[in-house]
């Protein structure tokens, strides 16, 4: 190897290098979201056990919700995609990390001395702000912000695959702690509402470091040119551009698996021991090291062939708990599986996007990075209100189920 070869290499691992301090900032962000998006699992348990509302009833405001939703995460990709400000495109929208904890917090603090009629407005309400407003903003500007921010696509995947280490750090660790938590504190409405609190005020903290540190400092070439995105340009990217229905496909079907939400269900009432579920959740740290081989096997395989393997397995573990029943050790197993499948396809999402722009500018069309993601957005809510409204009527016959066993019981 030349002098002039070796120093190019150095120049292109310098270029390509990704300090820790960046990681964290970036990834601050990202695990705050994804740790709301965890505690947002636990509003059915609330309403059904805490509020007494009736499953139905729950599921019903939900899937109202989610369908809202679907229409706010369209319109919320073309407000990013047509913003210009002096901070940026996509970093304006991390000021939505404070709302999104304040109305977290609301949403687990319903008085119980609210008449069914008012405890359904305070969810409602309080649920479609956190969901399709400060969740869908902070999911809408990200790709915008991570392209503007790193310039080549070996940063980004590191971003994201080393990056996303953090992230399932994070959620690991409130997945063993939130659940030990509750079963000791959140016993009445109080609890809940003082659990909830603790945790906001941290997460938004941190979740504000990525906005606070973290500029944009790139432009894409198509900007420069001056283009603009208008509905019109949705129409012929869902035509032609064959990447989107794929990835449209995989998260509709991802989300029919995912869509239902039951796993502290699962513990309370099959398992037998909601504070296990904590105890249980320290296995997965055994998926930890997939985070870290993710940018070596996506330059292996590929970001399709990783999504591929990871669906498999995934399979694999869904139809274990299908046949776990009772059985701790065999539900762990299974879903240990689960949680690894799920890893590619989850943490590399965002560089489908980045690269879905890159193919749709080669094909001609506009890069459209946030309508494009609407439009996932739309095809994972379709799928988990599909699966809403048919939770609603199971969880209702197995509300009646248990009573009738109860009584037996007696």
């Amino acid at each position: 190897m030349t002098k002039e070869e070796k120093l190019a290499r150095k120049q292109q691992r310098k270029a390509e290098k990704v300090g820790l301090g960046k990681l964290l900032l970036w990834n601050s962000s990202s695990c705050s979201v994804a740790l709301s998006t965890l505690m947002l699992g636990y509003a059915t348990f609330y309403c059904t056990d805490v509020l007494q509302l009736a499953p139905a009833l729950v599921g019903t405001l939900f899937m109202v919700s989610k369908i809202f939703d679907s229409f706010t995460d369209i319109v919320a990709g073309f407000i990013v995609d047509r913003t210009q400000t002096r901070w940026g495109k996509g970093r304006p929208y991390e000021i939505f990390m404070l709302f999104l904890w304040l109305s977290t917090w609301l949403l687990f603090s319903c008085p119980t001395s609210f008449a069914t009629a008012a405890k359904c407005i305070w969810i409602f309400c309080m649920y479609t702000f956190m969901n399709s407003i400060c969740v869908t903003f902070l999911n809408a500007n990200n790709v915008v912000y991570m392209v503007r921010a790193f310039e080549n696509k070996e940063q980004q995947s590191k971003i994201v695959g080393y990056g996303s280490i953090f992230t399932m750090a994070g959620a690991m660790v409130f997945n063993v702690l939130f659940p030990t938590a509750m079963a000791k504190v959140g016993t009445d409405a109080v609890g809940w509402s003082r659990l909830v609190g603790m945790i906001a005020i941290p997460l938004t903290a941190i979740g504000m470091l990525r906005i606070l540190t973290i500029p944009e400092k790139f432009t894409p070439v198509s900007e420069k040119n001056g283009e603009q995105t208008h509905l019109k340009d949705l129409l012929p990217l869902l035509k032609e551009s064959r990447p989107v229905l794929i990835i449209c496909m995989v998260r509709f079907v991802q989300n029919i698996a995912t869509g239902l939400g039951v796993g502290t269900y699962y513990w309370q009432y099959i398992i037998g021991n909601l504070g296990m579920m904590g105890v249980a959740s320290v296995t997965t740290i055994l998926v930890l090291p997939l985070a870290f081989a993710l940018p070596v096997l996506r330059k292996k395989f590929g970001m399709a062939g990783m999504s591929v393997i990871g669906i498999l397995v995934g399979c694999i573990g869904y139809l274990a708990t299908f046949f776990a029943g009772g059985n701790m050790v065999f539900f762990i197993v299974a879903a240990l599986l689960v949680s690894a499948g799920a890893v590619p396809l989850n943490m590399m999402f965002n560089m489908f996007i980045a690269d879905v722009a890159d193919y749709n500018e080669w094909k001609g069309l506009k890069r459209i990075f946030n309508a494009a993601s609407g439009v996932l957005s739309w095809c994972e809510i379709s799928a988990m209100v599909f699966f809403k409204k048919r939770f609603s009527r199971c969880s209702l016959s197995a509300c009646a189920l248990r009573t009738a066993a109860n009584a037996l019981t007696e």
